[in-house]
């Protein structure tokens, strides 16, 4: 009679164990749909040009695990930072300047997620394999590859392939942050510091950019756009740090239906509706759904974004007045013609500085003689916020390499 008793009372612990664990899984899972109400709709876009991606010889490419949680930032492999680039047509050069410049000035790791057409692979392997210093970065290239559906209208949108960098999210499905830029973007300081950012961000917010335009009188957005556009003046998308966790699980609210659509169903939608009023591709898209959904934005200060329209017209970003240019922006092609010498300056003491050479020396100085050779343009007047930062970034590398570290 005992054992029968004993028996009963383990029954009936079981079954409170096991009724509790049910009653919390429930609760769990009402909790995630009212956090995400799910619509119907199909599964995330195919993608086009299923070439595999290709392993920098520098290290294999590292899986990484999305993260758990949507209240803060992944922490699984924080010791890594992930930068992506689209590079079409005669952008190698650019691009291979751009990565040069986060390495020599970055602090911890770096993995490069290159984007480029197939013809431009081989290229891009042996211009990586030759930036190949200390053991600071891995890469991994990647086809160019749009939604099937719409694929010729999205590679042709302003830029060839830049309306790539909207299907990241959907493409880098094992990658949870990750700092976009255009090819036309020079690091003046450590990625690292970009990156801390992330950080910053409140449990709403999913992206990071800057302003497009400081003084509205000479804004884009606010005289001439014919779309929606996020704040008084626009963002600028050239550089786009994204926590992608938090995009594929966001719910975006939108003009095309009551209901909320996640990332890869409102894309193609978007571009139907708006593609004959848009003017800077990807940009524009980006401004639509960030002016319906504000709170998701981090704005980050003009430094962090310097493009000509900041000084052409007369210094218009004071807090690269006051502390420098952070990360520098050479948009309307001035690395490459003689409108901004400023610009020109600083991206060819990039380009022909020699990895292991003393950075005073041989990019610091003669960067400087060049800047002041510029005096006679708006943006060379003002030529010590060019080098501002830089002089810091440079003090650190010593100081960091006295220390050992």
């Amino acid at each position: 009679g005992r054992m029968r008793r004993v028996g009963r009372v383990v029954l009936l612990c079981l079954g409170c164990g096991l009724g509790s664990l049910l009653y919390a899984f429930s609760q769990l899972a009402r909790s995630l749909e009212q956090e995400a109400p799910r619509r119907p709709g199909g599964p995330p876009f195919p993608v086009r040009g299923g070439g595999r991606a290709v392993a920098g010889s520098a290290g294999r490419r590292d899986r990484l695990l999305p993260s758990e949680r949507y209240d803060s930032v992944n922490t699984l492999d924080s010791a890594k930072m992930h930068l992506a680039v689209v590079a079409c047509g005669e952008r190698l050069e650019e691009t291979a300047t751009m990565l040069k410049s986060a390495i020599i000035f970055s602090i911890k790791h770096l993995q490069f997620h290159i984007f480029a057409e197939d013809s431009l692979h081989r290229e891009f392997q042996a211009v990586l394999d030759g930036l190949a210093y200390q053991g600071k970065f891995n890469y991994t290239l990647y086809p160019i590859s749009f939604p099937t559906e719409n694929a010729a209208e999205w590679k042709k949108l302003f830029k060839p392939c830049a309306s790539q960098r909207l299907f990241l999210p959907l493409i880098l499905r094992d990658v949870d942050s990750l700092l976009y830029v255009d090819t036309d973007i020079l690091f003046l300081r450590p990625v690292d510091d970009i990156w801390s950012f992330l950080k910053k961000f409140n449990s709403s917010q999913i992206a990071a950019m800057a302003p497009e335009h400081e003084e509205p009188r000479i804004g884009w957005y606010n005289r001439f756009a014919r779309h929606p556009y996020y704040g008084k003046t626009g963002i600028n998308s050239g550089v786009m740090l994204m926590n992608m966790t938090r995009i594929r699980r966001k719910y975006f609210k939108n003009d095309m239906t009551t209901a909320r659509l996640r990332w890869e169903e409102i894309l193609t939608p978007l571009l139907k509706k708006y593609k004959l009023n848009i003017t800077w591709g990807d940009q524009d898209l980006l401004n639509i759904m960030f002016f319906h959904n504000p709170e998701s934005l981090f704005v980050f200060p003009c430094q962090w974004n310097y493009r000509p329209d900041h000084c052409i017209y007369g210094s218009n970003c004071h807090q690269a007045e006051r502390e420098g240019i952070f990360i520098l922006h050479g948009n309307r092609g001035v690395y490459h013609d003689d409108k901004q010498p400023a610009f020109r300056a600083v991206y060819e003491a990039i380009k022909y500085y020699s990895f292991g050479d003393d950075l005073v020396h041989s990019l610091l100085l003669p960067l400087e003689l060049e800047l002041q050779k510029t005096q006679h343009t708006y943006c060379g007047r003002i030529y010590k916020v060019f080098i501002k930062q830089l002089i810091e970034s440079i003090r650190d590398i010593y100081d960091r390499r006295s220390k050992g570290r």
